[in-house]
């Protein structure tokens, strides 16, 4: 059996992930969040549960210690744990961006470092990170989400070509618009950093508005067992891909963003984002 860890599994991503990994009768999936009352229908399921903060050493270290203790090493890390701060770059506090980093690069990175020992005396394993289809380009209000991404994606890119020699394989999930608590948390955290009269209040305005309409349209944003469907394949495939895009408006936008270039694209963004 391969014992696969998932990062927060309280809701999204994470939890359609371990349901549908839970299904398996080759993998035992380890779910956890930072709270283990949140992940009770997931042990339900089958699911092993543990309590893991990505921003506490400690939480980290004993919960990779209690998969190895019974396993040997983590086969699989799924480092789903994450969330959108957004606000201008001058309105948000910095130390907010470094709670952000803290968890959607710190804590991926130390999880890495806590499993590759196990992985590499197995001479095998793999490490899904989940970035976003904002690891790849950016829109306006989420400059510090967006550099978190593109922090995974590079961390990701060089971790694959050094860990190849001990057999793990290194895949970046990048989701488009997922109906999950990430709009919820988004909005919230832009309404702690924006002044509604201040130089940015008609660009904040317009990227609430921007943001609530693509949410809801029903071409734009997916489910989030799209999502777990693709981790399925970068957990079983044989030769996994190094990058998996999901959802058609992400592979739109990433190549329409690499074939305009920056001024295009920007022009592109004024189009949407509207202050006037």
């Amino acid at each position: 059996m391969t014992a696969v860890l998932i990062t927060g599994c309280s809701s999204g991503i994470g939890r359609a992930t371990a349901l549908r990994l839970a299904r398996r009768r080759d993998l035992t999936v380890y779910a956890t969040a930072r709270r283990t009352e949140t992940l009770t229908d997931l042990a339900a399921a089958g699911c092993r549960v543990l309590a893991l903060d990505v921003t506490d050493e400690k939480s980290m270290a004993a919960a990779v210690q209690a998969v190895e203790a019974e396993h040997g090493a983590v086969g699989v890390l799924v480092n789903n744990a994450g969330y959108g701060e957004y606000g201008t770059v001058e309105e948000t506090s910095l130390d907010r961006v470094r709670d952000q980093f803290e968890t959607n690069v710190f804590g991926l990175a130390r999880l890495i470092q806590l499993t590759l020992p196990g992985m590499r005396t197995a001479r095998r394993g793999r490490i899904i990170n989940v970035s976003s289809m904002g690891g790849r380009f950016v829109f306006p209000i989420g400059a510090y989400y967006h550099a978190s991404k593109f922090a995974v994606e590079a961390v990701s890119d060089a971790l694959r070509f050094e860990v190849a020699p001990f057999g793990i394989a290194v895949s970046v999930i990048e989701p488009g618009l997922i109906r999950t608590g990430f709009e919820d948390v988004a909005q919230r955290t832009l309404s702690q950093s924006e002044v509604p009269t201040g130089p940015y209040g008609k660009l904040t305005a317009a990227a609430r508005a921007a943001t609530t309409r693509s949410y809801r349209s029903r071409m734009m944003a997916a489910e989030p067992d799209a999502v777990a469907r693709v981790i399925e394949r970068a957990v079983t495939a044989r030769r996994p891909r190094t990058r998996y895009v999901i959802t058609p408006v992400a592979r739109f936008m990433i190549h329409t963003r690499r074939l305009l270039g920056a001024r295009a694209f920007d022009a592109l963004l004024r189009s949407q984002f509207r202050t006037a």
